[in-house]
């Protein structure tokens, strides 16, 4: 083990990957026991680069911080396991977190960052783009089941195809787009395909998309046929005991359960939507699967069935 590590061991692997709705443990445990130690848990919070403490303990007793979450132990396996289980992971969760031994003048630390599997998707509300400042953006995001991505989850997705021309905010702060396909409105066909960005703008006065990012479903969406108003699609739904699908929740079903359907429907903001697995002529003709959009069609419309979802 690297020589600073004197009583915490070296983790096997630093990357935890997970989903919402699941268990995970970050694991962090000591090779021999000093007198009078402590370990303390903290997140590095990604918007403001703070860490907030979790949990701290001696080994016999514990006090948790921050607001209570009964989802948050010390696995407490063997009287030298410090590992953290989070039961009923949320996409909060995300993120950098560490384990450290504080012993007098011998503290030390071990890093790890908890991974989710989901999806990233842009979003603009229905009166345009480029409309959200920062806060805004994350509201919206968390209105539609989902939270503002991460610079990672954001490079991944771009790895994954997500190609985007309108700029919007993520978690940090900043602003960037992914761009695979170089083309004149999108900067131009000289730059490199990558995730661009406009770096850190101001929080209050800068307006721009936002890039939502979500993760497994606790419970499904389904499709209800009809030619509905989007009143009457939220009656639909609440008909069946379910409520009207928000759009995070209409790309969880897509990635994580294969939702595949041709037909347009209303969800929550007032979109219409619809999500392809596997790519046909009839459905929109695009060569990529993805959730296609109608936009935002006026309310009175008696065109579409509706997206619920049940939990």
């Amino acid at each position: 083990a690297p020589p600073h590590l004197q009583y915490l061991l070296e983790p096997l692997h630093t990357a935890v990957h997970t989903q919402r709705g699941a268990t995970a443990t970050l694991p962090c445990v000591l090779r021999a026991l000093p007198r009078n130690y402590r370990v303390k848990w903290s997140k590095v919070e990604p918007a403001n680069y703070r860490e907030s403490i979790i949990i701290i303990t001696n080994g016999l007793y514990h006090k948790n911080y921050g607001p209570p979450r009964p989802q948050v132990r010390l696995r407490h396996s063997h009287r030298y396991d410090a590992s953290l289980t989070i039961s009923d992971v949320a996409l909060e969760d995300e993120g950098r977190y560490r384990c450290q031994l504080v012993n007098g003048l011998e503290d030390e630390s071990v890093s790890l960052t908890l991974h989710l599997e989901g999806v990233v998707f842009p979003y603009q509300p229905s009166n345009g783009r480029y409309k959200f400042n920062y806060h805004e953006a994350k509201r919206a995001c968390e209105q539609q089941d989902s939270r503002l991505a991460t610079y990672q989850q954001l490079y991944k997705a771009w790895t994954e195809g997500l190609d985007w021309c309108n700029a919007g905010w993520i978690l940090d702060g900043t602003v960037r787009y992914p761009i695979i396909n170089s083309r004149e409105p999108c900067g131009g066909r000289l730059l490199l395909p990558g995730v661009r960005t406009y770096g850190a703008r101001d929080k209050q006065k800068d307006r721009f998309d936002a890039f939502c990012f979500t993760s497994a479903l606790q419970g499904e969406v389904y499709f209800i046929r009809g030619h509905l108003n989007f009143k009457e699609a939220g009656q639909a739904c609440h008909n069946h005991g379910a409520a009207i699908a928000k759009v995070g929740q209409l790309y969880s079903a897509w990635k994580f359960s294969q939702l595949d359907l041709c037909n347009g429907g209303w969800l929550a903001d007032g979109s219409v939507r619809y999500p392809i697995i596997t790519p046909r002529e009839r459905c929109g003709g695009l060569p990529d699967p993805g959730v296609r959009s109608f936009g935002f069609p006026s309310k009175e419309l008696r065109t579409y069935g509706t997206y619920c979802f049940e939990g």
